[in-house]
């Protein structure tokens, strides 16, 4: 094996290489550098946006939702108590929520009107601090009163001290007819978390939202855990704990299609550029392959010497994946740098030039976000490793097949 080894590091590190062969062994190396390096950068790109949505719709929307299958929750305090007794409960608040067609200024949106206990409330979500207009306040002291997200708000052109006409799917029966129930409501603050719910969520106090559906009780509980983590462990416990009659849905569930479009758009995105790491493997096939060509005196005499077939075939593939590793170390090192600095280069870039990269006016994100992670980082490595591997297969095994005997008859 020492003798083996030897050999691997002179074939690959020291050999004479001419200069188009030493020309394509370069090349698969900085192939598979800038293949690793890409790939390690713009997953981490693209974890960091799916980190960035997570933090913002959490900071307003609850962890999960605790409703009943059938009517709604009339004796909600016991049940709070009940949930809010766990450790890995944070927060417990009632709320009621339904679909509503809101009019302002003759431009009518379809928005979610929530109505919630402001108190509880704070333990369940951060709506007060993504407030940037306004305040929360003025919707228990104001019956009547809506707080609206900035871009509906907008698409509305309706701002702070403006009414709003909502019309609620409920019917109401008059002597005149059964019409749909509406209600005027005066807008009073305005809140931004950079995500789409900016466009189609509105919020009133509890008593209103009573007032305006018409429910004596409430339509569900929202949780808050100590760890959004915990979502798919802890909300089935939940749901066994309160017994038969009440479902506990997390916000993965509310907002799974999202979340599921950024992983889909992540494993495409990783899928095409590991097309720039297969190439480079292909390299490597090519290389090994001038290589056990430049060496057919070699292998004849290493045969003769008593290396066996598969030693022989030990080498060659050998000399492939200390070229591949030399690629995968080197691409992994400069996509750990890069993941970890990009938003700052991407800042500096935007002082530069004054023109930002991602305009805060188009885009809900105005920053290039990065979060890297280890596990993608030794994924990318063990496929490039793989290739690797496999690509020296087929030229080591044809040195392998070397006739010592037809080779040095032609010396």
């Amino acid at each position: 094996m020492p003798l083996i080894v030897d050999l691997i590091i002179r074939y690959s590190l020291r050999s004479r290489r001419h200069g188009f062969a030493r020309l394509v062994a370069w090349m698969s190396m900085l192939g598979m550098v800038i293949g690793v390096t890409s790939l390690v950068t713009v997953m981490s790109v693209m974890n960091g946006f799916a980190n960035e949505l997570e933090s913002r719709i959490l900071s307003l929307l609850a962890h999960a939702t605790v409703t009943p299958e059938q009517g709604q929750m009339t004796d909600w305090q016991s049940k709070a108590a009940l949930i809010g007794k766990r450790i890995e409960v944070e927060g417990v608040a009632p709320y009621m929520a339904d679909q509503v067609l809101l009019e302002g200024w003759g431009r009518k949106r379809g928005a979610v009107l929530t109505g919630i206990d402001l108190q509880a409330q704070q333990q369940v979500s951060g709506l007060g601090e993504q407030l940037i207009a306004g305040s929360l306040a003025d919707l228990e002291s104001e019956p009547f009163s809506v707080v609206l997200g900035v871009t509906l708000a907008r698409l509305m052109g309706v701002s702070v001290g403006d009414t709003v006409h909502a019309t609620l799917p409920t019917l109401t029966v008059t002597p005149a007819g059964i019409f749909p129930r509406d209600k005027t409501l005066t807008v009073k603050g305005l809140f931004q978390v950079g995500a789409d719910l900016d466009a189609k969520q509105a919020y009133v106090s509890l008593e209103t939202a009573r007032r305006l559906f018409g429910r004596p009780g409430v339509d569900g509980l929202q949780l808050r855990y100590a760890n959004s983590r915990q979502n798919s462990s802890l909300s089935p416990v939940l749901a066994q704990t309160l017994g038969d009659g009440f479902s506990v849905n997390d916000w993965r569930t509310t907002q799974g299609s999202l979340f599921s479009a950024v992983r889909m758009e992540k494993l495409t995105v990783a899928m095409l550029l590991l097309v720039v790491i297969v190439v480079a493997a292909f390299n490597i096939i090519s290389t090994l392959t001038m290589s056990v060509t430049e060496k057919h005196g070699d292998i004849a005499v290493l045969r003769v010497m008593g290396l066996s077939s598969q030693h022989i075939m030990l080498v060659f593939m050998g000399q492939g994946v200390v070229l591949g590793g030399i690629g995968i170390l080197l691409g992994a090192c400069i996509g750990v740098v890069v993941s970890l600095q990009i938003s700052d280069w991407v800042g500096w870039f935007e002082q530069l030039l004054g023109v930002p990269v991602f305009d805060p006016q188009v885009y809900y994100i105005g920053r290039l976000p990065s979060l890297l992670q280890w596990s993608d980082v030794a994924t990318t490595a063990f496929i490039a490793l793989l290739l690797s591997v496999l690509a020296t297969v087929y030229p080591a095994w044809r040195a392998s097949q070397i006739q010592p005997a037809e080779v040095l008859n032609h010396v």
